[in-house]
């Protein structure tokens, strides 16, 4: 399955999924009966995902002052053969633990890396330069969304990511090299389209991201009790290929 790129300090702890409560927090009964309230910091609508029953992996988080110690890392989904990451914070730190190990091909020979780098009003995850290189500018989403064996995202409108799109093609027509990120933490979907049946405007400016040489990389992850693991590549479908 490949290195474990993201090992969590600590095996996870199983639960069940009982309740998400204002979007960014959830109510897990652990194994050994105890009630807890867990972070999310996945915003979206997690289609699927928020059943009550439903098998979840919590991390501990190692600050004995944060408010809700547990992170929710994780779903089983029903039906699918493993679990769904739904941390969105895993893209970003998985980009930079793949490209200090050469694994991602896209990135290699650049050789300074920002996080969190600003190009005109938008901020944007990763920032790539080198000797000799156009800079590259990098986008990354998280993709939980599986339907009829296609991954997707997003899962609920997001103007937000029409935004980031908007940006990638202003960075593209500078010379520049612009491009997104998108980490499938699903178990299945065997190609990337843009979830054009929930966030139909998505679509299209990625239609016209891929005309402008915004370049598009869908990587696949394996999430465990005790890491991450970046999987092979994943292509875009054939109606989205130019």
């Amino acid at each position: 399955m490949g290195e474990l790129l993201l090992p969590f300090a600590e095996r996870c702890l199983s639960g069940t999924f009982l309740r998400r409560h204002k979007r960014f927090s959830v109510e897990v009964a652990l194994e050994d009966g105890k009630i807890v309230w867990a972070h999310t910091n996945n915003s979206g609508a997690m289609l699927g995902l928020t059943r009550k029953g439903s098998p979840v992996l919590l991390s501990r988080s190692a600050n004995p002052k944060r408010k809700l110690p547990y992170t929710l890392e994780a779903v089983a989904c029903p039906g699918a053969k493993g679990w769904v990451g739904v941390n969105t914070l895993v893209p970003n730190r998985l980009i930079l633990a793949a490209h200090a190990r050469g694994l991602l091909p896209f990135s290699l020979g650049y050789e300074q890396v920002r996080a969190e780098a600003v190009f005109g009003t938008s901020r944007l995850d990763v920032h790539f330069s080198g000797k000799h290189r156009p800079d590259l500018w990098v986008e990354c989403k998280n993709v939980t969304l599986v339907e009829d064996d296609v991954a997707s995202f997003p899962d609920a409108q997001s103007l937000r990511g029409q935004k980031h799109l908007t940006t990638l093609m202003e960075i593209a027509g500078r010379k520049m090299r612009a491009a997104m990120f998108y980490l499938v933490q699903h178990p299945e979907g065997h190609c990337f389209a843009p979830a054009d049946y929930i966030d139909e405007a998505y679509a299209n400016l990625f239609a016209k991201a891929l005309q402008c040489h915004v370049e598009m990389y869908v990587y696949r992850a394996h999430v465990t009790e005790i890491g991450i693991t970046l999987g092979s590549a994943i292509p875009l479908s054939r109606d989205w290929t130019y």
